[in-house]
């Protein structure tokens, strides 16, 4: 059985109300987590409200129950990464072990020139990335003190405390695609990878990559959970989903399809996950069939709670 989630854009306009109503229907509605995004804005304006990410995640260890949550991911161009083990670690422990911490290694320049912080290229980014997952894993998995020495993080001798309730701390997760750097990185310090709008077919291709690639760790394949996230299109019925694909009907490309032609070949364009339930079922059985163990579905309308609800409750008991 796949698990569901609802993931979050939080640049786009997240506030404690959306947030707070979010949280609530999201925890009781039966799906498995809560993800967001980790951004101060978006790459081009205007700007929106974005409300902070570890501030909203403590929110959600204290008022929800049942859904694993954590970004999706935090970048550690901007996010120091033993402040982030200690907050990731205190909320894990707040929530009973739902804390999944997701680390990155930042790539939007816009808001790193706002808010003063240094990107780098991709070179210096992956370095930087790597760095923070030793500091971090280290922290969380040593209880003895911890010194590192490396060119963006120095330890010395430091200890996190108190210890995190879970052995070896927050799961942590890292996403990307990337068979060079990324992968090998989910290898050596993953418990969670997470696929970036992957087709089923690429989905498989990395994962038994990232396989072949956890055995030269000496880590077994099922030590890393297989999740996927991808954008959403729900629709109650044919009606609904004709109105929301009229931004594609714009595209010469697309005139003169069918409703089901059009939604066949955005899906075969990896543009999204789209449909009425029966259709969104069948694309998501798709992943379930090679290994995908979680998917995260980016639900972008803040306001449609009769449509989150719609999507619960006929599309997760077919799953």
């Amino acid at each position: 059985m796949v698990e569901i989630s609802i993931m979050i854009e939080g640049q786009n306009g997240l506030n404690w109300p959306y947030w707070k109503q979010l949280a609530a229907e999201v925890d009781q509605l039966g799906f498995a987590g809560l993800f967001r995004s980790d951004h101060f804005t978006n790459p081009n304006p205007p700007d929106l409200d974005s409300l902070e990410m570890i501030i909203s995640l403590g929110y959600l260890a204290d008022r929800t129950k049942n859904i694993h949550f954590g970004p999706l991911v935090a970048p550690v161009s901007f996010r120091e990464p033993t402040l982030l083990a200690r907050q990731a670690a205190a909320i894990d422990d707040l929530s009973n072990g739902r804390m999944i911490l997701g680390l990155g290694a930042g790539w939007q320049e816009r808001e790193h020139h706002l808010f003063g912080h240094e990107l780098g290229d991709v070179k210096t980014r992956m370095a930087r990335l790597e760095e923070a997952l030793e500091v971090v894993t280290r922290l969380f998995r040593s209880d003895e003190p911890v010194t590192f020495e490396g060119h963006f993080f120095q330890l010395h001798g430091a200890t996190l405390l108190p210890r995190p309730q879970r052995t070896g701390g927050p799961r942590i997760l890292i996403g990307g695609n990337g068979v060079k750097r990324t992968l090998p990185l989910a290898a050596r310090y993953a418990d969670i990878w997470n696929a970036v709008f992957l087709t089923p077919a690429d989905f498989k291709e990395r994962s038994q990559i990232l396989d072949t690639l956890l055995q030269q760790e000496g880590r077994q394949p099922s030590a890393v959970k297989r999740t996927v996230m991808h954008g959403l299109i729900f629709a109650r019925d044919t009606n609904e989903l004709e109105h929301k694909l009229g931004q594609f009907r714009q595209d010469p490309e697309f005139n003169g399809l069918t409703t089901e032609e059009l939604v066949s070949k955005l899906v075969a364009a990896n543009k999204s996950i789209i449909g009425t339930p029966d259709q969104i079922v069948q694309q998501l059985q798709a992943y379930t069939q090679v290994g995908a163990e979680e998917i995260m579905l980016q639900w972008f309308d803040f306001e449609d709670i009769e449509g989150l609800r719609a999507f619960a409750n006929n599309v997760l008991p077919r799953l």
